[in-house]
Order: C-alpha cells, then structure tokens, then sequence
C-alpha cells in the first residue's frame, strides 16, 4: 500500500499552518514550522500569484493529508458525501470526522492520527463490544467505542489520556477517562471540526 515516507512538517510548512502531525513535538520549540514558517524547496520564500485551481488543489491536498487518505480513498468519500442528503461540503466533514482512527485521535487515545490509525490497525479498540482494526470504519450515533481489556495497560495510552485537557474532547463526544471509554453522543457537524478548512474550493474542484 502507498504511504507517504517524508518529513511531514513539510506538510505542515506546505500548507502554512500546524497541522499536528507529531503530537507533543508540535507544541514545543522544536516545531519545524515555527522555526520555518515558509514553504520548503530552493523557492520556498518567493511569493507568485495563485490562481483559483491552485487555491482549490491544495485545500484538497491539505485536508486529504490531515487525514491521512490515499487519493482514491479521499475521493471515494468525497463521492458519499455527494449521494447523501444535505450540503456536500458539510457531508464530507462529517464522514471524514466520523473515521474510527480521527475519533480514536479526537478522544486523545492517541497523539495524533497516524498514532491512532497504528492502534486501531493493531487491535487496540472496540466498536460496540466487537473489535474493529479498519481505520475507515465509520462510527454512528450512540456507538460505544473502548480500549480492548487486554490493552488497558499500555503506557502509551495514559500518557496520552494525561494530555486530553489541552486539546479537548468534541462536544459530540462522550469520554470516560477512568474506564477507557466513549459514547458518541450524536454524530459531528460542520462546526465541530477544529481544522481550519474551506470545504467549498474541494467542491469547486471535483465539480469540474
């Protein structure tokens, strides 16, 4: 399977703005983006003009890596979001959230979420009493998702847990800390995500 194998604070540099791919490391003063705020490569600091399909592809490209979607995987969901009832851009927000590895992440059993799509692939988790290792399993409202009993135990977990407080948990959320367990309240809409995204120019760019 494709993976991306490169520094991803390029990503960040890229797109211009802390996207949080390495946790911890991104609130310190070693975040490569705030030591190199500007784009990587011999032209990174030269300003051009940016016209409206650039505008559009790397919006794409920022909420796809986010993520951490393949491009088929991201225009699969892009082509649900479509089908289904309501407003398309708003449609693809909730179905990106509602991935069983960005919960896992938003919940703060993991740092970020590749972490959390390493756990849910290693069998960390359960969805309703059942293990589920596919990262793309979309969760549903009144889904009751906890740690595995027998992976309770890993340190890497509590410390996760420890640092909840600074990112938060979604309203639409429900965590138990003490018992490693969550209750998904309702399923997210648009104003819950706390990625800076224009949803729209993705829109705009598969409408052509």
């Amino acid at each position: 399977m494709a993976r991306y194998i490169e520094s991803v604070c390029k990503i960040c540099r890229r797109e211009g703005m802390k996207l949080f791919f390495k946790a911890d490391r991104c609130y310190t003063d070693k975040c490569a983006f705030d030591r190199r705020s500007y784009a990587p490569g011999q032209h990174g600091q030269a300003r051009g003009k940016v016209s409206e399909y650039a505008l559009q592809l790397r919006e794409k490209q920022k909420v796809k890596r986010v993520y951490g979607l393949l491009e088929s995987q991201f225009k699969g969901t892009f082509k649900a979001a479509d089908r289904a009832k309501g407003v398309t851009g708003d449609n693809l927000v909730s179905l990106l959230e509602r991935r069983l590895d960005n919960v896992v992440h938003r919940l703060g059993f993991a740092g970020c979420r590749s972490e959390a799509r390493m756990l849910v692939t290693h069998g960390h988790f359960r969805v309703n009493g059942r293990k589920v290792d596919i990262p793309s399993y979309r969760i549903k409202a009144n889904d009751i998702i906890e740690v595995a009993p027998n992976k309770k135990t890993n340190p890497r977990l509590a410390e996760n847990l420890k640092a909840v407080e600074r990112r938060g948990v979604p309203e639409w959320l429900n965590l138990d800390k003490d018992n490693m367990k969550a209750t998904v309240g309702r399923l997210p809409r648009r104003e819950d995500t706390t990625l800076p995204m224009h949803e729209q120019l993705i829109v705009e760019l598969y409408s052509k």
